[in-house]
């Protein structure tokens, strides 16, 4: 019977695009292992099943599925729930009755006439049937990644060193007789997929959904823990304590914290902007029931390594990566994890090495498709090389920077600030840069006709250890205020945090403020300008979006 050992050895043998040795591997000595602190993997003791050939497989499945006219008139009226289906795989095996529903966000969801992403529930309507000894399996339409490898690329990264994420694989799909071409196949977050990688599977498993932070109840996708997601308000609480010496001893008892940099680490090495760590979206999180603690999955990672100069040294605003970035030693352990790190990208040799592998494996079935796609899929493959190269380059440059300093004042103890940006809740909400009166630059935002306005002008500052001041001079136009805990009308802030002055109506320029301290070492924080109405307008005047250190505390 083939070992765990023997499966890992052709993981990496597959990741590193060499042959693997059939004899038991030895012990890595590969600076990209897990860090040691991590204690005792989550790797569960589960024998190698089907999906382990299935996904290790070179060749590419055929699956050709089949919706009865009732079946389909069901998914029309209700896309995102499941009907039943069949599937003939290889024009060899047939599965009957699987769940089927149409999948995807905003950037890929696709219609069924179209080509559409797809989730297939394979035990749905039949308990005992199984897909290769899946339960579920993910066909991505790749709309997003026409190289068709960045989800592949990136979960054999994760799974290299040692964060749970789904196997991929490849597959060219029909529907009712329709040829909708080459489909990526995503293992399922279930569990099985959560026997693969923990001792006990029976923990609370969470979908990050669309946009979502920790500090939302989000869904409960599978588990026995606590119905009241009280394991997740205590991992939001404890990111969120003010006291930083409590916050960080509290942290370390639901947050599998080393693992987590590595999540981190590899999210903002490959580039993956729409994620967690960056963008608080594309994540599952799990409460593992023997530790106790949260651990997170990637996911969504199709538009990877899009821009070769991505920063790894920004600190991200999301309530966990926040946390964890504020603790100068955990910060520490994730600047040398980048070092750790930096072999599994720079050289690249081992990426090329392993796209071309699956350049080969996939290119025929393009060609089976026609000229067009398989010359469109080559130009991918040789844009993705580059950027593999590029990001190669970028990171190596990046892991030998000095730490980024906390922001400077001058003797006044006044700093001014450009480079705002603009962010809103609201899609009506309009923002500009214009020229007054005067002359006078300002950042302006105009509320739209939903009347729902939550828009704002926002930077983010690196800061030392003190209190601070942030000021503004804001003019109002017939602004109504829409009440809010975090604030109405139009004010000064700093994310995360509420405020109490608030100017409304019509008003010539007036000055705001906002006092505030940081209590740790250094801490990035983003200093939000906003209006907070249900129409109107503001303009904050440029040369006054300014940081005024204060004296200390007695």
């Amino acid at each position: 019977m083939l070992s765990n050992r023997f499966l890992l050895a052709v993981c990496l043998a597959l990741l590193c695009g060499r042959p693997c040795d059939a004899q038991s591997p030895k012990p890595s000595t590969d600076s990209a292992q897990p860090a040691k602190t991590q204690g005792k993997t989550a790797k569960s003791k589960q024998k190698p099943d089907a999906s382990d050939a299935f996904f290790l497989s070179a060749a590419v499945s055929r699956l050709k599925i089949d919706i009865s006219p009732p079946e389909l008139t069901k998914l029309r009226e209700n896309q995102r729930a499941y009907v039943r289906c069949d599937v003939l795989e290889n024009d060899k095996i047939v599965y009957r009755s699987v769940g089927i529903k149409l999948k995807g966000a905003a950037g890929s969801f696709r219609e069924f006439d179209d080509r559409p992403a797809l989730t297939l529930n394979v035990d749905r309507f039949n308990k005992d049937q199984s897909f290769h000894d899946l339960e579920k399996i993910h066909l991505n339409n790749s709309v997003q990644d026409e190289s068709y490898l960045n989800e592949l690329l990136c979960a054999e990264l994760c799974q290299k060193i040692g964060i749970p994420a789904p196997r991929v694989t490849h597959a060219r799909v029909w529907l009712n007789g329709r040829d909708v071409g080459l489909y990526v196949v995503k293992e399922g977050f279930d569990k099985r997929f959560l026997k693969r990688h923990f001792a006990d599977p029976n923990g609370n498993l969470y979908d990050g959904g669309f946009l979502q932070d920790v500090d939302v109840d989000l869904e409960k996708d599978s588990g026995t823990g606590p119905d009241d997601r009280s394991d997740l308000h205590a991992l939001k609480e404890a990111c969120t304590e003010v006291d930083p010496e409590i916050r960080w001893q509290r942290m370390v008892t639901v947050l599998n914290v080393d693992r987590f940099i590595d999540f981190m680490a590899l999210e903002l090495m490959t580039g993956h902007w729409d994620g967690y760590t960056l963008q608080k979206n594309n994540y599952r999180l799990y409460f593992d029931p023997q530790t106790k603690k949260a651990n997170f999955f990637p996911h969504g990672m199709d538009q990877m390594f899009g821009d070769p100069a991505a920063s790894i040294l920004d600190r991200p605003g999301c309530i966990v990566s926040s946390a964890v970035m504020d603790n100068p030693e955990w910060r520490k352990r994730y600047r040398a994890r980048l070092r750790q790190l930096l072999p599994l990208f720079a050289p690249p040799d081992k990426l090329h090495a392993r796209v071309d592998a699956q350049f080969q494996r996939l290119l025929p079935v393009l060609k089976e498709m026609g000229d067009e796609p398989a010359n469109a899929f080559t130009e991918r493959i040789n844009e993705l090389k580059q950027r593999l190269k590029d990001r190669a380059e970028n990171l190596t440059e990046q892991v030998e920077r000095p730490e980024p300093g906390p922001l400077e004042f001058a003797e006044t103890g006044f700093a001014n600030l450009a480079g705002w940006y603009g962010a809103s809740e609201s899609e009506d909400a309009v923002h500009e840069e214009v020229e007054l009166v005067g002359p006078r630059q300002a950042y302006a935002i105009q509320c739209g006709p939903s009347a729902v306005c939550v828009a704002s002008w926002r930077r983010k500052v690196l800061l030392g250890q003190g209190r601070y001041q942030f000021q503004a001079s804001a003019k109002a136009e017939n602004v109504v205020a829409q009440m809010d805990e975090k604030g109405s009308g139009v004010g000064l802030r700093i994310s995360g945090a509420n405020r109490t002055e608030s100017l409304i109506g019509t008003s010539d320029w007036k000055p705001l403020k906002f006092d505030f301290e940081i209590t740790v070492p250094i801490q990035e924080v983003e200093l939000v300008a906003e209006i907070r109405a249900t129409a109107g307008q503001v303009w904050f005047d440029k040369s006054s979006l300014r940081l005024k250190r204060l004296p200390d505390a007695p």
